[in-house]
């Protein structure tokens, strides 16, 4: 039993890992200079106070935002229209490059 999870454990690992690796960087970033910089600033880090400053938000949220946005679990009328062209690779790529930028946003550290 013990080997049943230790390999169950082992493959997920493996199957996260792999998803981690699939997105490409460049191309989030290049995307996000193509549709998202406009609002939410080159960074991530927009200064306007009525859009969120997504750099250095974590992966997996900025992931379920978008993904939400598009099926229409979550609604805005901009973000919807903008999440309505993102193909998969395109929201995984996303939220890899705005993941791995520094945020601003205070942490209470």
């Amino acid at each position: 039993m013990k080997n049943y999870v230790i390999a169950a454990v082992s493959a997920a690992a493996l199957m996260l890992s792999s998803q981690i690796v699939a997105a490409d960087i460049e191309a989030g970033k290049s995307k996000a200079a193509e549709v998202c910089a406009s609002c939410h600033g080159v960074d991530g880090n927009s200064p306007a106070p009525n859009f969120p400053k997504i750099g250095g938000q974590y992966r997996t949220y900025l992931a379920k935002a978008l993904n939400d946005y598009k099926s229409g679990a979550r609604n805005d009328p901009i973000m919807t229209a903008m999440a309505a062209n993102l193909s998969a690779a395109d929201i995984d790529n996303l939220a890899f490059y705005y993941s791995s930028l520094p945020g601003t946003l205070n942490s209470n550290k």
